[in-house]
């Protein structure tokens, strides 16, 4: 995912950048500059001229203003390197030595979702890991869409993809596109907005208008066909807690939990076999 552009400031300098960014996280939290500076324990006077280029902010403000304005971590390097300084948060590949216990914690967190279907995202919907019962759910998909890197709303909202079997398409495909407006309201991200103009693009398979929104009390389920049966699912996703890593706190754990007790029968029935070793 892209890091927000660095505004050029007056005469070109790297540290005036921070201003114009931090304008623009604090007008998108919707705080003011004196609600900003009493959560920093700053001043409002401090904070207008930090947004105006008069003054640089230390590197502990900088973290500071942007833990208040509940700045993603990828975007608080940017406003760190806007303002002078060199990025805080590295940036680790997912398939890295140094990643080898996260990985590890993440297939058993997702094995012991079974039978339950779960799987791991990045920034990007792109699918790191998955559990048996994500495999359930993708059989008749189109080969070409599980050729890696497989892309969780491609695979979903493609008319080759789960698309058709989604009984309440149009409800869920709204929900999927509709969180990834939100996202990109945060984060500048051109390959996501790619990927979002991509899949909002697709053509709509025939059917998948019925309405469940009232199926369930807690929340909108989806609901898929499969081997003659409607599936109906609760997504839940958790995010990992104070990520001092990029990749890492862009990773995303999406469970499913079954909506009802026949979905949940037939996820046992279908998966009772333990997960080899």
């Amino acid at each position: 995912m892209g890091a927000p552009p660095m505004p050029p400031g007056p005469g070109g300098s790297r540290a005036s950048g921070i201003g114009p960014l931090l304008r623009e996280w604090r007008r998108r939290a919707g705080v003011s500059q004196l609600d900003l500076a009493l959560r920093a324990d700053s001043s409002a006077r401090h904070i207008s001229f930090v947004e105006t280029g008069k003054s640089r902010p230390s590197e502990e403000m900088v973290l500071r203003l942007a833990e208040h304005l509940d700045v993603p971590v990828r975007e608080r390097n940017a406003l760190l390197v806007a303002a002078g300084y060199a990025p805080r948060f590295p940036e680790t590949p997912l398939d890295s030595p140094g990643l080898a216990v996260l990985r590890d914690g993440l297939d058993r967190l997702l094995a012991g979702y079974e039978p339950y279907p779960a799987l791991v995202m990045d920034g990007r919907y792109q699918v790191v890991a998955a559990n048996r019962g994500i495999a359930l759910l993708l059989e008749g998909v189109a080969p070409w869409l599980l050729t890696p890197p497989l892309n969780a709303m491609r695979i979903t909202l493609h008319p080759e993809g789960l698309a058709p079997r989604i009984r309440n398409f149009r409800e869920w495909r709204g929900h999927l596109l509709d969180q990834m407006r939100r996202q990109l309201a945060l984060l500048r991200s051109e390959p996501l907005r790619e990927l979002y103009e991509e899949v909002a693009g697709y053509r709509l398979p025939p059917g998948g208008d019925e309405r469940v929104g009232g199926h369930s009390p807690l929340a909108l389920p989806m609901v898929v066909e499969h081997a003659g049966r409607r599936l109906s699912f609760l997504s839940a996703i958790a995010t990992f807690n104070t990520p001092v890593d990029v990749t890492v706190s862009e990773l995303a754990v999406e469970t499913f939990l079954p909506a009802d007790p026949e979905t949940a029968d037939h996820l046992r029935a279908t998966l009772s076999q333990p997960a080899s070793s």
